[in-house]
């Protein structure tokens, strides 16, 4: 890389760290090329991008930003990952991490608030947002279906009350 590349990079990093909302560093030493290339296809997938970067060009584009916290984990081989939703790429990364132990998780960040792997780690067992929207809208709508049955359960008696009369006056 000649430095327009490389001022390139940080300018292109740099601006993915404004627009971010979740930030993960792992370890991927002696990491294979099929499982790298299997890493970034889960992590696409989710929504989610994994990036080997310059230990040096990445701290260069994480200074002045909400992530500069997590400028000590960047050391040796590293990778950085991130997200907008932050559930998906922890949830990824902690799955994988935990059938291939070449990848191991240092920490992240989300937000301003640097985390460490057990917070990582914490945030993978949430819900996905898209979870968490089922959710919600499934609240919202069962008082609406709890209102609908109250209000026709009084209708339903008084057509069971006056069925039973007109049973009842058939027989007499």
């Amino acid at each position: 890389m000649d430095r327009t590349e490389k001022r390139e990079f940080v300018a292109s990093l740099a601006a993915v760290f404004a627009e971010t909302s979740m930030v993960v560093v792992t370890r991927n030493d002696g990491l294979t090329v099929a499982d790298a290339t299997i890493l970034r296809q889960r992590v696409r997938a989710a929504g989610a991008t994994y990036k080997v970067a310059k230990n040096r060009l990445a701290n260069l584009a994480l200074a002045g930003t909400r992530f500069e916290g997590i400028s000590p984990l960047l050391k040796g081989p590293t990778a950085i990952s991130w997200s907008a939703d932050p559930v998906a790429v922890a949830k990824v990364l902690v799955e994988f991490a935990k059938t291939n132990e070449k990848l191991v998780l240092l920490g992240g960040a989300l937000g301003t608030q640097t985390l460490n792997v057990d917070g990582v780690k914490a945030l993978a067992e949430l819900p996905s947002l898209d979870t968490l929207r089922a959710q919600l809208v499934g609240l919202i709508s069962t008082p609406a279906t709890r209102i609908a049955g109250v209000v026709q359960a009084p209708a339903g008696q008084l057509a069971r009350v006056f069925g039973a009369y007109a049973k009842k006056d058939e027989a007499a």
